[in-house]
């Protein structure tokens, strides 16, 4: 959560802070999606729910929430415990 303790005096800084909330707060439901679908896919093991948890991944590193190999990476080892079980 962004800390309002200090509220900006400038006109461009309190625009900035207003995007941040904005941001983080969207930022904030794409990640909680992606770590809901990972875990459903871990726990459930089908086909359909993994499909789900890569698509999640997918659209976290496109909208910017994750790096592109940090998705590659969660999904490989998703991937991986999926297959040893």
């Amino acid at each position: 959560m962004i800390s309002l303790n200090h509220m900006p005096n400038l006109q461009n800084a309190k625009k900035a802070l207003r995007q941040n909330i904005k941001r983080a707060a969207r930022n904030k439901t794409k990640r909680e999606a992606f770590r809901s679908a990972v875990k459903n896919a871990l726990k459930t093991k089908t086909a359909d729910a993994t499909k789900q948890a890569q698509k999640a991944l997918d659209k976290a590193a496109k909208a910017g929430v994750i790096k592109k190999n940090t998705a590659a990476r969660k999904l490989s080892r998703l991937m991986k415990k999926i297959a040893k079980k």
